[in-house]
Protein backbone atom coordinates (compact mmCIF):
# COMPACT_ATOMS: atom_id res chain seq x y z
CA UNK A 1 0.00 0.00 0.00
CA UNK A 2 1.29 3.38 -0.92
CA UNK A 3 2.24 5.85 1.51
CA UNK A 4 1.84 9.22 1.42
CA UNK A 5 3.18 11.76 3.96
CA UNK A 6 2.21 14.83 5.49
CA UNK A 7 5.45 16.92 7.18
CA UNK A 8 5.16 19.94 9.51
CA UNK A 9 5.30 23.20 7.28
CA UNK A 10 8.67 24.97 8.62
CA UNK A 11 8.61 27.86 7.31
CA UNK A 12 8.84 30.53 10.13
CA UNK A 13 4.94 31.61 10.85
CA UNK A 14 3.30 29.31 8.96
CA UNK A 15 0.55 28.09 10.24
CA UNK A 16 -1.49 26.30 7.24
CA UNK A 17 -0.73 22.37 6.43
CA UNK A 18 -1.56 20.06 3.29
CA UNK A 19 -4.05 17.58 5.55
CA UNK A 20 -7.18 18.07 7.37
CA UNK A 21 -8.77 15.21 9.13
CA UNK A 22 -11.39 15.36 6.58
CA UNK A 23 -9.39 14.76 3.93
CA UNK A 24 -7.71 11.34 5.68
CA UNK A 25 -10.57 8.98 4.72
CA UNK A 26 -10.40 9.85 1.20
CA UNK A 27 -6.82 9.05 0.41
CA UNK A 28 -7.40 5.52 2.16
CA UNK A 29 -10.48 4.90 0.10
CA UNK A 30 -7.76 5.21 -2.96
CA UNK A 31 -6.12 2.54 -1.71
CA UNK A 32 -3.53 4.66 0.04
CA UNK A 33 -1.96 5.02 3.79
CA UNK A 34 -1.80 8.56 5.09
CA UNK A 35 1.46 9.34 7.37
CA UNK A 36 1.50 12.54 9.37
CA UNK A 37 4.36 14.35 11.14
CA UNK A 38 3.76 14.44 14.69
CA UNK A 39 2.00 18.30 15.49
CA UNK A 40 0.76 18.84 11.85
CA UNK A 41 -2.29 20.41 12.83
CA UNK A 42 -1.31 21.84 15.87
CA UNK A 43 -1.24 25.54 14.74
CA UNK A 44 -4.85 24.97 13.98
CA UNK A 45 -5.63 23.70 17.13
CA UNK A 46 -5.86 20.38 15.64
CA UNK A 47 -4.76 17.35 17.21
CA UNK A 48 -2.82 14.12 15.90
CA UNK A 49 -5.73 12.20 18.01
CA UNK A 50 -8.06 13.72 15.32
CA UNK A 51 -6.12 12.59 12.72
CA UNK A 52 -5.27 9.34 13.84
CA UNK A 53 -9.62 8.81 14.85
CA UNK A 54 -9.98 10.03 10.66
CA UNK A 55 -7.58 6.78 9.91
CA UNK A 56 -4.03 8.40 9.86
CA UNK A 57 -0.64 7.56 11.12
CA UNK A 58 1.45 9.63 13.10
CA UNK A 59 5.60 8.82 12.13
CA UNK A 60 7.82 8.77 15.20
CA UNK A 61 9.61 11.31 14.00
CA UNK A 62 9.91 13.75 10.44
CA UNK A 63 12.91 11.63 9.58
CA UNK A 64 11.35 8.58 9.71
CA UNK A 65 8.40 9.88 7.64
CA UNK A 66 10.28 11.27 4.77
CA UNK A 67 12.14 7.73 4.80
CA UNK A 68 8.63 5.66 4.59
CA UNK A 69 6.77 8.12 2.44
CA UNK A 70 6.70 7.09 -1.32
CA UNK A 71 4.54 10.50 -1.91
CA UNK A 72 5.15 13.77 -0.23
CA UNK A 73 2.15 16.44 -0.12
CA UNK A 74 3.46 19.98 1.52
CA UNK A 75 2.83 23.40 1.05
CA UNK A 76 6.47 25.33 1.08
CA UNK A 77 8.95 23.17 -0.33
CA UNK A 78 11.21 21.26 2.09
CA UNK A 79 14.63 22.01 3.27
CA UNK A 80 17.42 20.78 1.00
CA UNK A 81 18.90 19.51 3.67
CA UNK A 82 16.17 16.81 3.99
CA UNK A 83 15.72 15.81 0.09
CA UNK A 84 18.58 13.02 0.57
CA UNK A 85 16.15 11.76 3.15
CA UNK A 86 13.08 10.55 0.43
CA UNK A 87 13.45 7.68 -1.30
CA UNK A 88 14.96 7.11 -4.90
CA UNK A 89 11.73 7.70 -7.09
CA UNK A 90 9.22 9.21 -4.74
CA UNK A 91 7.19 12.23 -5.87
CA UNK A 92 7.05 15.39 -4.12
CA UNK A 93 4.28 17.87 -4.39
CA UNK A 94 4.22 21.42 -3.24
CA UNK A 95 5.23 25.19 -4.04
CA UNK A 96 8.44 24.87 -6.02
CA UNK A 97 9.25 28.59 -7.65
CA UNK A 98 11.21 26.46 -10.17
CA UNK A 99 12.08 29.73 -12.05
CA UNK A 100 14.06 31.37 -9.55
CA UNK A 101 14.98 27.67 -7.56
CA UNK A 102 17.16 26.24 -9.95
CA UNK A 103 19.63 24.60 -7.58
CA UNK A 104 16.92 23.32 -5.84
CA UNK A 105 15.31 21.89 -8.48
CA UNK A 106 18.74 20.96 -9.46
CA UNK A 107 18.94 19.10 -6.38
CA UNK A 108 15.63 16.94 -7.10
CA UNK A 109 17.14 16.04 -10.08
CA UNK A 110 20.39 14.57 -8.79
CA UNK A 111 18.12 12.75 -5.55
CA UNK A 112 16.14 11.00 -8.40
CA UNK A 113 12.93 12.65 -7.11
CA UNK A 114 9.99 13.45 -9.32
CA UNK A 115 8.50 16.54 -8.17
CA UNK A 116 5.08 18.77 -9.52
CA UNK A 117 5.19 22.50 -8.72
CA UNK A 118 1.77 23.50 -7.32
CA UNK A 119 1.76 26.90 -8.69
CA UNK A 120 2.26 25.74 -12.44
CA UNK A 121 -0.93 23.65 -12.75
CA UNK A 122 -2.65 24.84 -15.86
CA UNK A 123 -5.73 27.40 -15.69
CA UNK A 124 -7.92 25.43 -17.54
CA UNK A 125 -11.11 23.92 -16.48
CA UNK A 126 -9.84 20.44 -15.46
CA UNK A 127 -7.90 21.31 -13.60
CA UNK A 128 -10.35 24.44 -11.31
CA UNK A 129 -10.52 21.74 -8.42
CA UNK A 130 -6.45 21.56 -8.36
CA UNK A 131 -5.67 25.10 -8.85
CA UNK A 132 -3.69 25.92 -5.82
CA UNK A 133 -3.12 28.97 -6.69
CA UNK A 134 -5.97 30.56 -7.61
CA UNK A 135 -7.98 29.30 -4.13
CA UNK A 136 -4.98 31.17 -2.24
CA UNK A 137 -5.10 33.92 -4.17
CA UNK A 138 -9.10 34.80 -3.27
CA UNK A 139 -8.23 34.73 0.39
CA UNK A 140 -4.86 36.74 -0.09
CA UNK A 141 -7.91 39.30 -1.72
CA UNK A 142 -10.14 39.37 1.58
CA UNK A 143 -7.38 39.27 4.04
CA UNK A 144 -5.43 42.33 2.35
CA UNK A 145 -8.99 44.66 2.45
CA UNK A 146 -9.18 43.30 5.69
CA UNK A 147 -5.84 44.15 7.08
CA UNK A 148 -5.86 47.86 5.40
CA UNK A 149 -9.38 48.56 6.59
CA UNK A 150 -7.96 47.40 10.16
CA UNK A 151 -5.71 49.90 9.65
CA UNK A 152 -7.03 53.09 8.27
CA UNK A 153 -8.55 55.54 10.57
CA UNK A 154 -11.90 56.10 9.10
CA UNK A 155 -15.00 53.06 8.70
CA UNK A 156 -15.15 51.74 4.97
CA UNK A 157 -19.48 52.28 4.58
CA UNK A 158 -21.00 55.07 4.99
CA UNK A 159 -23.16 55.86 7.99
CA UNK A 160 -25.79 58.23 8.24
CA UNK A 161 -25.60 59.20 12.21
CA UNK A 162 -27.29 61.69 14.57
CA UNK A 163 -23.73 63.26 14.52
CA UNK A 164 -23.60 64.05 11.04
CA UNK A 165 -22.91 61.80 7.51
CA UNK A 166 -19.57 59.57 7.29
CA UNK A 167 -19.09 59.20 3.64
CA UNK A 168 -17.87 56.01 2.09
CA UNK A 169 -14.22 55.05 1.96
CA UNK A 170 -12.68 54.96 -1.31
CA UNK A 171 -11.00 52.19 -2.57
CA UNK A 172 -8.51 51.99 -5.63
CA UNK A 173 -7.75 48.40 -6.66
CA UNK A 174 -4.81 47.59 -9.30
CA UNK A 175 -5.64 44.51 -10.65
CA UNK A 176 -8.53 42.26 -11.53
CA UNK A 177 -7.10 38.92 -11.22
CA UNK A 178 -8.43 36.41 -8.75
CA UNK A 179 -6.84 37.86 -5.56
CA UNK A 180 -7.97 41.24 -7.29
CA UNK A 181 -11.53 40.32 -7.38
CA UNK A 182 -11.84 38.99 -4.59
CA UNK A 183 -10.51 42.49 -3.08
CA UNK A 184 -13.36 44.41 -4.85
CA UNK A 185 -15.93 41.73 -3.36
CA UNK A 186 -15.01 42.32 0.03
CA UNK A 187 -14.55 46.44 -0.17
CA UNK A 188 -18.24 46.02 -1.32
CA UNK A 189 -19.07 44.28 1.16
CA UNK A 190 -18.14 46.43 3.63
CA UNK A 191 -19.80 48.99 1.91
CA UNK A 192 -16.42 51.26 0.53
CA UNK A 193 -16.58 53.04 -2.96
CA UNK A 194 -14.46 50.73 -5.55
CA UNK A 195 -12.50 51.69 -8.56
CA UNK A 196 -10.16 49.04 -10.26
CA UNK A 197 -7.97 48.68 -12.82
CA UNK A 198 -6.25 45.71 -15.24
CA UNK A 199 -4.18 46.16 -17.88
CA UNK A 200 -6.79 43.29 -19.42
CA UNK A 201 -9.53 45.26 -20.89
CA UNK A 202 -11.64 42.02 -21.13
CA UNK A 203 -12.01 41.90 -16.85
CA UNK A 204 -13.79 44.95 -17.49
CA UNK A 205 -17.22 43.80 -17.44
CA UNK A 206 -16.33 41.27 -14.02
CA UNK A 207 -15.66 44.16 -12.18
CA UNK A 208 -18.42 46.64 -12.76
CA UNK A 209 -20.81 43.07 -12.46
CA UNK A 210 -19.12 43.20 -8.41
CA UNK A 211 -20.79 46.42 -8.67
CA UNK A 212 -17.49 48.13 -8.70
CA UNK A 213 -16.05 51.29 -11.38
CA UNK A 214 -13.70 50.43 -14.00
CA UNK A 215 -10.83 52.86 -14.76
CA UNK A 216 -10.37 52.76 -18.65
CA UNK A 217 -6.76 53.33 -19.54
CA UNK A 218 -6.08 53.62 -23.22
CA UNK A 219 -3.03 51.61 -23.42
CA UNK A 220 -2.73 50.13 -26.88
CA UNK A 221 -2.40 46.54 -27.48
CA UNK A 222 -2.65 44.11 -24.37
CA UNK A 223 -3.98 41.07 -23.51
CA UNK A 224 -2.95 38.22 -21.56
CA UNK A 225 -1.68 34.89 -21.74
CA UNK A 226 -2.63 31.32 -22.54
CA UNK A 227 -2.88 30.78 -18.61
CA UNK A 228 -5.11 34.03 -18.08
CA UNK A 229 -2.25 36.51 -16.55
CA UNK A 230 -1.51 39.64 -17.82
CA UNK A 231 1.46 40.19 -20.17
CA UNK A 232 3.98 42.56 -19.15
CA UNK A 233 3.71 46.19 -20.38
CA UNK A 234 6.71 47.97 -22.14
CA UNK A 235 8.29 50.85 -20.71
CA UNK A 236 6.03 53.56 -22.47
CA UNK A 237 3.03 51.41 -21.37
CA UNK A 238 3.64 51.71 -17.30
CA UNK A 239 4.63 55.36 -17.76
CA UNK A 240 1.22 56.24 -19.29
CA UNK A 241 -0.68 53.47 -16.45
CA UNK A 242 1.67 54.89 -13.70
CA UNK A 243 0.54 58.83 -15.01
CA UNK A 244 -3.54 58.08 -15.70
CA UNK A 245 -4.01 56.20 -12.26
CA UNK A 246 -2.25 58.72 -9.98
CA UNK A 247 -4.76 60.89 -9.68
CA UNK A 248 -7.39 57.95 -8.74
CA UNK A 249 -4.40 56.76 -6.02
CA UNK A 250 -4.16 60.34 -5.04
CA UNK A 251 -8.26 60.48 -4.21
CA UNK A 252 -8.40 56.99 -2.64
CA UNK A 253 -8.24 56.03 0.91
CA UNK A 254 -6.82 52.79 0.72
CA UNK A 255 -4.94 51.45 -2.49
CA UNK A 256 -4.52 47.60 -3.21
CA UNK A 257 -1.89 46.36 -5.70
CA UNK A 258 -1.97 42.71 -7.09
CA UNK A 259 -0.04 42.82 -9.96
CA UNK A 260 2.27 40.10 -10.69
CA UNK A 261 3.69 38.06 -13.19
CA UNK A 262 4.19 35.28 -13.30
CA UNK A 263 8.11 33.97 -12.84
CA UNK A 264 9.18 37.25 -13.61
CA UNK A 265 10.04 40.86 -11.18
CA UNK A 266 6.39 42.46 -10.70
CA UNK A 267 6.01 45.80 -11.94
CA UNK A 268 6.52 48.99 -9.96
CA UNK A 269 3.13 50.75 -10.56
CA UNK A 270 3.45 53.36 -7.54
CA UNK A 271 6.22 55.70 -6.81
CA UNK A 272 7.51 58.07 -4.07
CA UNK A 273 5.79 61.07 -5.70
CA UNK A 274 2.52 59.35 -6.13
CA UNK A 275 2.56 58.35 -2.28
CA UNK A 276 2.96 61.75 -1.03
CA UNK A 277 -0.20 62.81 -3.04
CA UNK A 278 -2.20 60.94 -1.22
CA UNK A 279 -3.49 61.71 1.75
CA UNK A 280 -2.00 61.32 5.64
CA UNK A 281 -3.45 57.97 7.53
CA UNK A 282 -4.51 56.63 3.92
CA UNK A 283 -3.27 52.48 3.59
CA UNK A 284 -1.56 50.70 0.17
CA UNK A 285 -1.45 46.85 0.28
CA UNK A 286 1.49 45.87 -1.75
CA UNK A 287 0.39 42.46 -2.66
CA UNK A 288 4.15 41.57 -4.46
CA UNK A 289 6.55 43.01 -1.68
CA UNK A 290 8.01 39.45 -0.94
CA UNK A 291 8.97 39.39 -4.37
CA UNK A 292 10.07 42.93 -4.96
CA UNK A 293 6.97 44.88 -4.80
CA UNK A 294 4.44 47.03 -7.00
CA UNK A 295 5.70 49.88 -4.20
CA UNK A 296 8.59 51.94 -4.06
CA UNK A 297 9.59 51.62 -0.58
CA UNK A 298 7.79 48.84 0.65
CA UNK A 299 9.40 46.26 2.66
CA UNK A 300 8.11 42.32 2.27
CA UNK A 301 6.92 41.12 5.41
CA UNK A 302 6.31 44.86 7.38
CA UNK A 303 4.24 47.46 7.53
CA UNK A 304 5.83 50.96 6.96
CA UNK A 305 4.68 54.73 7.16
CA UNK A 306 6.15 56.83 3.64
CA UNK A 307 4.82 60.48 3.85
CA UNK A 308 1.98 59.62 6.23
CA UNK A 309 0.62 56.91 3.98
CA UNK A 310 0.71 53.34 5.73
CA UNK A 311 2.35 50.95 3.63
CA UNK A 312 1.65 47.37 4.32
CA UNK A 313 3.94 44.02 2.79
CA UNK A 314 3.37 41.57 5.44
CA UNK A 315 2.66 38.88 2.56
CA UNK A 316 1.79 35.49 3.69
CA UNK A 317 -1.38 36.62 2.99
CA UNK A 318 -3.75 33.51 3.12
CA UNK A 319 -2.08 32.44 6.08
CA UNK A 320 -4.20 35.24 7.52
CA UNK A 321 -7.08 32.81 7.80
CA UNK A 322 -5.15 29.25 7.76
CA UNK A 323 -8.32 27.20 9.12
CA UNK A 324 -9.75 27.84 5.36
CA UNK A 325 -6.88 28.59 3.26
CA UNK A 326 -5.67 24.91 4.79
CA UNK A 327 -9.33 23.25 3.73
CA UNK A 328 -8.65 24.59 0.23
CA UNK A 329 -4.79 24.11 -0.22
CA UNK A 330 -5.61 20.08 1.15
CA UNK A 331 -8.43 19.83 -0.95
CA UNK A 332 -6.20 21.24 -4.25
CA UNK A 333 -3.43 18.68 -3.57
CA UNK A 334 -6.14 15.78 -2.94
CA UNK A 335 -7.59 16.25 -6.33
CA UNK A 336 -4.59 16.39 -7.78
CA UNK A 337 -3.75 13.14 -6.77
CA UNK A 338 -6.93 11.60 -7.31
CA UNK A 339 -7.12 12.99 -10.64
CA UNK A 340 -3.92 10.67 -11.90
CA UNK A 341 -4.48 7.66 -9.18
CA UNK A 342 -4.45 4.38 -10.89
CA UNK A 343 -6.88 1.85 -9.16
CA UNK A 344 -5.64 -0.93 -11.10
CA UNK A 345 -2.07 -0.66 -9.54
CA UNK A 346 -2.89 1.54 -6.54
CA UNK A 347 -0.22 4.03 -7.35
CA UNK A 348 -0.15 7.69 -8.68
CA UNK A 349 0.50 7.39 -12.47
CA UNK A 350 3.08 10.13 -13.40
CA UNK A 351 2.07 9.99 -17.33
CA UNK A 352 4.55 12.50 -18.61
CA UNK A 353 2.00 12.88 -22.03
CA UNK A 354 -0.98 14.34 -20.22
CA UNK A 355 -1.62 17.85 -20.63
CA UNK A 356 -2.53 18.90 -16.97
CA UNK A 357 0.95 17.01 -15.50
CA UNK A 358 3.20 18.06 -18.60
CA UNK A 359 2.77 21.88 -17.57
CA UNK A 360 3.07 20.96 -13.58
CA UNK A 361 5.93 17.90 -13.17
CA UNK A 362 9.35 19.71 -13.27
CA UNK A 363 11.76 16.78 -12.09
CA UNK A 364 11.37 12.89 -12.92
CA UNK A 365 13.82 9.59 -13.33
CA UNK A 366 17.12 12.44 -12.87
CA UNK A 367 15.89 15.11 -15.28
CA UNK A 368 14.21 18.29 -15.72
CA UNK A 369 11.66 17.21 -17.82
CA UNK A 370 9.06 20.49 -18.02
CA UNK A 371 10.41 22.02 -21.13
CA UNK A 372 9.38 25.55 -20.56
CA UNK A 373 11.35 25.80 -17.28
CA UNK A 374 14.41 23.99 -18.66
CA UNK A 375 14.02 26.43 -21.91
CA UNK A 376 14.11 29.49 -19.28
CA UNK A 377 17.33 27.90 -17.36
CA UNK A 378 19.10 27.74 -21.21
CA UNK A 379 18.23 31.44 -21.81
CA UNK A 380 19.54 32.65 -18.68
CA UNK A 381 22.79 30.49 -18.38
CA UNK A 382 21.40 27.97 -15.97
CA UNK A 383 23.88 24.64 -15.91
CA UNK A 384 21.43 21.89 -15.18
CA UNK A 385 23.61 18.74 -15.10
CA UNK A 386 20.76 16.95 -16.65
CA UNK A 387 19.64 16.92 -20.43
CA UNK A 388 15.46 17.71 -19.96
CA UNK A 389 13.66 15.72 -21.85
CA UNK A 390 11.12 17.28 -24.70
CA UNK A 391 7.63 17.52 -22.61
CA UNK A 392 4.63 19.96 -24.25
CA UNK A 393 4.02 22.99 -21.37
CA UNK A 394 1.26 25.91 -21.60
CA UNK A 395 3.02 28.80 -22.35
Amino acid sequence: MPIIGFPVETKPGEKRCALLPANVKAYTLLGASVLIEKGIGEPLHISDDDYVQAGAQVADNRDVLLKKSDIVLALHKLPSSELRSLKAGALLVSYLDPFNESAYIQQLCDADLSSISMEMIPRISRCQKMDALSSQASLAGYVMVMQAANALETVLPMMMTPAGTLKPAKVFIIGAGVAGLQAIATAKRLGASVTAFDTRSVVAEQVRSLGAKFLDIDLGQTGETGQGYAQALSSEQMQIQQREQAKCIADSDIVITTAQLFGRKPPVLIDQKTIASMRPGSVIVDMAAENGGNVVGSVSGETVQIHDVNVIGTGFWANGVAKHASQMYASNVFNLISEFWDKASNQFALDVEDEVLSACVISHQGQVVHKMINDFYQQHGVPMHAKATQMTAEA
